[in-house]
């Protein structure tokens, strides 16, 4: 189900539509939320990479973690670091988020530069000023796939880190600019949901067309250290997807981490529990037994046609061709017709009625 998350992120929205959006949330009891987030990025990136995705490149804003990180992720993941420049930008506003370290260079006082060897990476020397990471956002953006009609993803990997620096208004805006520009075809960030009221959990989640939370696995042990050990390596992935028809389509996964990677198995005992909570609770039985399947698979509808082995002839009921049907005499018509069934034969008054007349019947009736 996680697999099908990425499918929408990849397929973008239509023409006339914001951009699609992600919230992962996650909390301490499961603090899994940033292996998701690289595990999005990740399959994201790959169908960026190979051309399979409405989007032609993704923009990283980096408020967790330096972007050497992120190269690294890149690296073990199978990626061509050096082809990167194609199809990914890196807004890095994890080293030097206020300008501090830029001023103390200008003093003198460190020596050692700011940015990190990669053409792919630029600096926000203050996070404070949404404007202008927002025009920094879409020179990236644009500076991948151009200023066509071709468009690109982004990706935050804190709004956590953000909301320290800034309000949560402020941020809101941000991410609705970013959705409803035009060659945004995808956005997604994480949320450390447990660091926030429900305030501004909610408001990610409006403005969000997926939300999907990561939760600690439950366990019919109630052994609080057995339980303690099992969070840190397994967990839950609830998601939910609102559709254009306004329905929402909910998933449930399991997951666990082995060797820093992430692998989803499906929940098919949940997934049966649920099923059964929803059949309504009722003192006659919904099934049908073999038998009975049997039995309707026999009941012949009204109208069916039976021989199929015959073309079917249809008689308009007019009198200038009683005499022949189809190039079929009508007098050796009735007679190849089975004697044993019954037939209707309707003459209309003139040739020049309508089928269907739509003329009142009880017209002649003085009422």
């Amino acid at each position: 189900m996680a697999d099908a998350v990425c499918r929408v992120l990849r397929d973008g929205a239509l023409e006339g539509e914001h951009a699609t959006s992600l919230t992962i949330n996650d909390s301490v009891n499961s603090p899994f939320g940033p292996t998701v987030f690289d595990y999005v990025f990740t399959q994201l990136s790959s169908f960026i990479s190979s051309s399979k995705s409405q989007s032609r490149g993704i923009v990283l804003v980096t408020f967790s973690r330096s972007p050497s990180f992120t190269a690294d992720l890149l690296k073990n993941r199978g990626f061509d670091i050096t082809k990167s420049h194609e199809w990914l930008r890196v807004l890095d506003c994890y080293t030097d988020p206020l300008g501090w370290k830029e001023r103390l260079m200008d003093r003198g006082v460190i020596k050692t530069p700011v940015t990190e060897a990669s053409v792919n990476v630029s600096v926000c020397k203050d996070v404070r000023n949404l404007d202008d990471l927002f025009s920094q956002i879409l020179a990236l953006g644009k500076g991948v796939v151009g200023d066509g009609k071709n468009r690109f993803s982004v990706a935050i990997d804190s709004l956590t880190e953000m909301i320290r620096h800034t309000s949560l208004s402020s941020v809101a805006c941000l991410l609705s600019n970013l959705r409803s520009y035009a060659q945004v075809s995808s956005i997604f960030w994480l949320l450390h949901s447990d660091l926030h009221d429900m305030k501004a959990i909610a408001a990610f989640e409006y403005m969000s067309s997926m939300v999907a939370n990561v939760k600690p696995l439950t366990s019919e042990n109630t052994d609080k250290f057995y339980l303690l050990e099992q969070s840190y390596k397994r967990g839950q992935f609830h998601a939910s997807l609102k559709r254009r028809n306004g329905r929402v389509r909910i998933m449930r996964e399991e997951f666990s981490i082995e060797n820093s990677l992430i692998k989803f198995t499906s929940m098919e005992t949940g997934g049966n529990a649920v099923a059964q909570s929803l059949v309504p609770k009722v003192q006659f039985n919904l099934q049908l037994s073999d038998k009975e399947r049997s039995d309707r698979a026999k009941v012949v509808l009204p109208f069916e046609h039976q021989e199929t082995e015959k073309s079917v002839q249809i008689y308009d009921g007019r009198k200038s061709d009683q005499h022949e049907i189809n190039g079929v005499p009508f007098d050796n018509f009735k007679k190849n017709e089975d004697s044993g069934r019954g037939e209707i034969i309707y003459f209309r008054d003139s040739d020049d009625e309508m089928p269907d007349s739509d003329e009142d019947p009880d017209d002649d009736l003085d009422i």
